[in-house]
């Protein structure tokens, strides 16, 4: 991918949303082919990303009252512009693809949503001190999980052996249009988080949290999909997860589950660590201007 020729600032870039769309009418359940489990591993993103995102907007909102610097509240309101399109844009593949293959995603969505409509009232319990300790860990989590995303962006971004695996080019131009303003912005809620006053301890314990989170997502939520998933015709179980798991990750077609938590943790937890030093902006906008949904809502970085 060729890089544009515009100079970009890696902790500083300019955020701004797309008002991007996309048509899964002609997308098969299987958008890796012949490969389910690839499949609804990366799917189960599309269960808990709406709710997450809607999480994410609320907790920087939150911490907008504390932050004076206004070059960062700018990139706030990028980043909450961004995210509010990332969870329309999964509940769409949520409401036209998995719903019409027989798939019932509520279980695992409903969960997010009734925590979202809970938050309020459960913080309105606390005291003062007791909520600002909350928000701190609150963004702790939302800080690492946005790590992970932003990793995650840069890998499908480099990743061309999904194109030569005959990927579903609607879910394609999905995945890196997200994974492209997951590289945008990742360093809002980091910055956010130390603005705030969150500490390394705190880092570390939410960290932890995110670590068990995306760990339940990817099988968790895989496992639930392959429960449904209508054109199985055996059990799946966790040893045949297991070895299509490792078939699919040898083929480049998933993230290598070791590497992404663990490996990518330990570079996240190093003290001097910042998220502009994570991915490449000028190549995420590189994407941008021949992504065919970013391209239809009339994204020009000029």
């Amino acid at each position: 991918m060729g890089l544009p020729s515009f100079e970009v600032d890696e902790r500083h870039p300019p955020i701004k949303p797309r008002r991007v769309s996309f048509d899964w009418e002609n997308t098969p359940l299987h958008w890796i082919p012949g490969n389910p489990v690839a499949t609804h591993m990366i799917n189960s993103f599309h269960l808990v990303l709406p709710e997450g995102e809607r999480w994410f907007i609320q907790c920087v909102q939150d911490a907008k009252p504390q932050i004076t610097d206004e070059r960062l509240l700018e990139e706030v309101r990028g980043f909450i512009g961004q995210e509010m399109v990332h969870a329309r844009a999964h509940n769409s593949f949520l409401a036209d693809l998995l719903e019409r293959h027989g798939v019932d995603h509520t279980p695992i969505t409903e969960m997010g949503r009734q925590g979202n409509e809970n938050r309020p009232a459960d913080r309105a319990k606390l005291k003062p001190r007791a909520r600002r300790r909350m928000l701190r860990f609150e963004l702790a989590a939302v800080s690492a999980i946005e790590h992970y995303t932003a990793v995650l962006g840069q890998w499908i971004l480099d990743n061309d052996r999904l194109d030569a695996a005959g990927v579903d080019p609607t879910m394609l131009d999905l995945l890196r249009w997200h994974g492209a303003e997951e590289v945008e912005h990742r360093s809002v809620v980091f910055d956010v988080y130390q603005k705030v006053g969150g500490g390394y301890l705190t880092r570390v314990v939410g960290w932890l949290v995110s670590l068990s989170f995306l760990y339940w997502a990817l099988i968790g939520g895989a496992r639930f999909l392959l429960k449904q998933d209508p054109t199985l015709d055996r059990k799946p179980t966790m040893r045949w997860m297991y070895r299509e798991y490792r078939r699919a990750a040898k083929a480049g077609l998933v993230p290598g589950l070791f590497r992404l938590l663990i490996v990518e943790g330990a570079s996240y937890l190093k003290p001097g660590h910042h998220p502009s030093q994570i991915g490449s902006t000028p190549q995420a906008l590189a994407y941008l201007l021949k992504s065919p949904a970013a391209q239809a809502a009339g994204y020009d970085p000029y």
